[in-house]
């Protein structure tokens, strides 16, 4: 590509240079799948009756650190397979268009790997050590997502698995470092959470889907096709809001919960958005809405807990 093209790339996506570079490098629409799960598990240890303040600053920080590091890991992985150019239209181009060494961002992901197991031994001298083995796993999950000898991006599973961790799973644990046990009406609250953060990944994939499809990806969006990845994607968004009203109607969560549903408009707008579009570039607004969707819906329905408390 010549540097005419490159530049033009750079100005389309908004793309600066010096901090931002490093910011972006983060993928920044992204750490919501970090920030929301851990927010709403400690909301609802504290619509339970308690809160350890430090511990849920500790979780946070570990958390946003190891999605920071997992989504290094992925853009290291995506240059060295190929599937990164100078061409392609995504929030990672620290490599192909700003030039950053390899090496680094790969030392850089470890270094923040490193300083989230400090955080997690903390976590775990103050509530168990069975947290240490589950945050192992999860960690090894985020280097496999793209590294390894096969890759959990390649497959169709992705939205599966970065689901479930970065939903239920750490919902689970927040819950349970706060209050050191873990309920059945923690899992069945965690579920819509989950649906987002999946719908965030299958959203970007969605956008990637020719790429994807060149460099040897199967995941759902190239197997069935953009269109009905689309439709899946607005099944999904359904399914949560479904699941969230029956939650308040069996009254596991409050009436005060129904203020999520003023997130459904930023989800029409994902799937408005994504519907006829086939550049990668033209999908980019559709993608950060979703996960825009996941932080409005996670966050009111921290609020509706917190609420619920005081009433």
């Amino acid at each position: 590509m010549d540097t005419v093209n490159k530049n033009s790339i750079k100005e389309a996506l908004n793309e600066k240079s010096g901090f931002d570079v490093w910011w972006r490098l983060m993928r920044p629409h992204t750490l919501t799948a970090s920030f929301i799960p851990v927010f709403v598990g400690t909301m609802l240890a504290y619509h339970d009756g308690t809160i350890n303040w430090t511990l849920f600053l500790a979780m946070l920080v570990a958390s946003l650190l190891i999605q920071a590091a997992t989504n290094m890991f992925n853009e290291y992985y995506d240059y060295k397979l190929g599937l990164d150019t100078e061409e392609s239209v995504g929030i990672g181009g620290t490599i192909v268009r700003d030039g950053i060494k390899p090496k680094t961002i790969r030392s850089l992901a470890i270094t923040f790997y490193g300083i989230a197991v400090i955080l997690g031994v903390y976590i775990c001298i103050e509530s168990s050590w069975w947290i240490a083995i589950i945050g192992l796993i999860c960690m090894a999950i985020g280097y496999l997502y793209t590294g390894g000898p096969i890759p959990i991006s390649y497959t169709p599973f992705g939205e599966l698995f970065s689901g479930v961790l970065m939903g239920t799973v750490i919902i689970g644990i927040t819950y349970f470092i706060q209050t050191l046990t873990i309920t059945s009406e923690v899992i069945w609250i965690s579920i819509p959470v989950t649906i987002f953060i999946g719908s965030i990944n299958l959203s970007n994939n969605i956008r990637d889907r020719d790429g994807d499809k060149a460099g040897g990806r199967k995941t759902i969006a190239v197997l069935i096709g953009r269109e009905k990845a689309i439709t899946v994607l607005a099944v999904l968004f359904s399914i949560a809001y479904s699941w969230t009203l029956a939650l308040i109607i069996a009254r596991l969560l409050p009436i005060w919960t129904l203020i999520t549903f003023l997130s459904v408009p930023k989800a029409v707008t994902v799937i408005k958005n994504f519907r006829g579009k086939t550049e990668p570039l033209e999908m980019m607004p559709a993608m950060i809405a979703t996960g825009k969707t996941n932080t409005i819906y996670g966050f009111l329905l921290g609020i509706s807990l917190v609420i619920a408390a005081f009433v």
